[in-house]
Parts: structure tokens; C-alpha cells; sequence
């Protein structure tokens, strides 16, 4: 059986969904595909992360990250504005030591991207924060809640008609044929003048059974736990700055908290690149449920900075592979992909490195799939 689309999107995370619902409004596709391989869509990195949309302080040392923060969060939340959770207050602060910036730094850099700092208002918050931090202060950043922006894109798509959202089912392999391009699924195969391939950190065992050349990454597997604060702290986030730090933020999914560290939450690290190729599969949202816990290690280090959390009760763990562009891992920068294959005309492979700069992405799709765009050669081009 032979299906045929206008466009089959590999991944049916918000990335894939939201470029399918693109396809159908702005760009006039008539039959749009999504292939998610899980049994539902947006269960991956979509849902297995910290939920922040990023307004731009994480980034203090890739100020051109940090202002397309800025920019493209409003955006993001006021499109999505059902799925965000705005009632708690969020805490940035910068520790006396190991911090790669000191808080004199943090403040001009957010003045420089218009990111506002205030005073911690709570008194008790202030006194909680041990001798180990320099300063701490209010910020606005928020988070979203992945299975509301689930059912919003979903119902969008519904909406809109034409996408046919096909889960359980995965892109083996790519070929090049007369007019397009044919897609050899788990289940069936399907033809469309234009594939755009939206996986995160699978996006080479795909390339290489379609004779593609790697993108060069950096794979972790990660572990964010699942958490429950002490009563009076519920509305509140943290997030100590900038090093071998944790942040501490709302997960609005589960009604409770993500627990990440810079140094407990990579359980492991591999390169796949061209020179070094990682021929590994992923492995399944169900292969990943199970694992070991680094919870003690990052609570314990809680306990030295916010010494009221050291309480905080572990409930579970999420897990992913995380995946950043190689020549990125040791930055702040986290730039977008955007790759097309002289080999395979009609083809792109994206990602991008935060949720809330989809609109980005959009953007660098718009001309390699509008309407009479011509077959495109190999172009690889990163943007911030």
C-alpha cells in the first residue's frame, strides 16, 4: 500500500505537530502525515523536560540565546497561553563559588537583554538561601504543562483537517523517487514531494539506513526526578546559576516539581558523529521508565544551597536521550538545525534546541517547502 501526502513529518512531538499545523494554514498543503513512533504523540523530549519556557536567563554566556529567549517566549506564551502556569515565583541565584559568573555579571547581562531581576520580596525565601549563594532574585519565566499543549495541538489539527497523525508507527528508511521522495514506515510505505524529519536525538539512525551523512551530536542519557517540595516552597522555582548547579521547577503534567542537575543529571555520554558513529537504537519512552536514580546526590546538594529543601520527597524519575549539535555541548548557545540533502531533494532534517523557539523554526522552514520552491542541494545552517 502506497499512501500519498504533500508532506510526511518524521515526529510527532510539539516541534512535529506544530510544523504540520503550519503546513496546513499557512502553507496551503492539502494531505499532511506525522509518523510518531510511541503509542501517542508528545511523550518524548516534549514532555520528558523541565517545562521551562525560557525567558532568557539561563543563557548568560551566549547573549545571542538568551535575547531570541526573550523574544520568542512572549510569543510563545501568548499563543499557548492554556497550556502555561504563571502561579508560583520563580528564584535565579548566583553561588559564591564554582559559578562561571558572578551576580554583579548576572545583572548587567539581564540588562542587556531586558530580562527583569527584582529583590526577593519573601523575606523567609531570602533567609532560606544559604551563605553559599552571593545574591538571589525574582525572575519572570514560566512553565507549561505538556499534556494541556498536547491536547491543544491535537484539537488545532482536528480543526484545521488534512493531518493524518499516525502513531506506533516509525521511518525506517528514505528513498529518492521521481517526484519526490518515498517513505519506508514500520507499517506502510508513503510517497510526498517534501519529508521533514523533526526526532531530536534520533535523527541519524535514519539518515544512515537512508544513506544520509550524520549530524554531528552529543547524546546524554538524562534524568530529571520527580518531585514534591515542602508545603510552603509549592509555588516557588529555583534555579542556582551558573555551573555545576540544579534547578528546581514546576511540572504542571503531575502537579509536582522536576528536580535537574548539571552534574547528577547526565547518567551517561556518547558522540554520534560521522567519524565516530553510534549505531545504537534509542531506545523506547516504555525502555526508558526503569533505571537507577541520582535523587540523593542532587538533594544533597540542594541542602547546602536552600537547606529548607533538603525535605523534598522524591516521587519518580523522567528519562531521555538529550541531544545538542556537537561543536555546542561545552556553550550556552543552543542554536537551530536546519539541513537539506543535495542526494535527496525535498528533504529537511530540524531541531531545535528549546520548545519555545518553534516559531524560529518556522521560519527557516517557510521557503524550503512553500509552494513552487524549487528541489533544494545540501545546506546546513545554524541560527540562534
Amino acid at each position: 500500500m502506497n499512501d500519498t501526502y504533500d508532506l510526511v513529518i518524521v515526529g510527532g512531538g510539539f516541534f512535529g505537530l506544530r510544523i504540520a499545523l503550519y503546513a496546513r494554514e499557512e502553507l496551503g498543503f492539502d494531505r499532511v502525515a506525522v509518523l510518531e513512533r510511541e503509542p501517542e504523540t508528545m511523550s518524548r523530549a516534549s514532555y520528558v523536560n523541565q517545562a521551562r519556557i525560557h525567558n532568557g536567563y539561563h543563557y548568560p554566556r551566549s547573549i545571542l540565546t538568551a535575547y531570541r529567549s526573550r523574544v520568542s517566549s512572549a510569543e510563545w506564551a501568548a499563543e499557548y497561553a492554556d497550556a502555561v502556569e504563571r502561579d508560583f515565583t520563580h528564584y535565579y541565584a548566583i553561588a559564591r563559588k564554582l559559578s562561571k559568573v558572578t551576580a554583579r555579571q548576572f545583572e548587567v547581562f539581564a540588562e542587556r537583554i531586558g530580562a527583569p531581576l527584582a529583590p526577593v520580596a519573601d523575606a523567609a525565601i531570602s533567609r532560606a538561601f544559604s551563605p553559599l549563594i552571593e545574591r538571589a532574585w525574582e525572575a519572570q519565566e514560566w512553565a507549561f504543562d505538556a499534556r494541556k499543549l498536547r491536547t491543544s495541538m491535537l484539537a488545532r489539527l482536528a480543526a484545521a483537517g488534512g493531518v493524518d497523525v499516525r502513531v506506533g508507527e516509525s521511518a525506517e528508511r528514505m528513498v529518492r523517487v521521481d517526484g519526490g521522495i518515498r517513505v519506508e514506515s514500520s507499517r506502510a510505505t508513503l510517497s510526498a514531494k517534501h519529508v521533514v524529519s523533526s526526532v531530536y536525538s534520533q535523527i541519524n539512525p535514519l539518515h544512515r539506513a537512508s544513506g544520509l551523512s550524520a549530524v554531528p551530536l552529543q547524546l546524554e542519557l538524562t534524568e530529571m526526578a520527580l518531585v514534591r517540595l515542602p508545603e510552603r516552597f509549592r509555588r516557588s522555582a529555583f534555579t542556582v546559576m551558573d555551573g555545576p548547579f540544579f534547578s528546581i521547577m514546576p511540572f504542571p503534567s503531575r502537579g509536582l516539581h522536576t528536580l535537574s542537575h548539571v552534574r547528577y543529571t547526565p547518567h551517561q555520554r556518547w558522540s554520534d558523529t560521522a567519524e565516530a558513529p553510534d549505531e545504537r537504537r534509542v531506545p523506547s519512552a516504555a525502555q526508558l521508565r526503569e533505571g537507577a536514580t541520582t535523587f540523593r546526590e542532587m538533594i544533597a546538594d540542594v541542602r547546602r544551597y536552600i537547606p529548607e529543601l533538603g525535605a523534598t520527597e522524591y516521587v519518580d524519575s523522567i528519562r531521555e536521550v538529550k541531544a545538542v549539535l556537537a561543536n555546542q555541548d561545552r556553550t550556552d548557545s543552543r542554536p537551530i538545525l536546519v539541513r537539506t540533502e543535495q542526494s535527496l531533494p525535498g528533504y529537511v532534517c530540524i531541531m531545535g534546541g528549546k520548545i519555545d523557539n518553534v516559531n524560529d523554526v518556522l521560519l527557516e522552514l517557510a521557503p524550503l517547502l512553500a509552494p513552487g520552491s524549487s528541489p533544494h542541494g545540501d545546506r546546513s545552517h545554524v541560527t540562534s
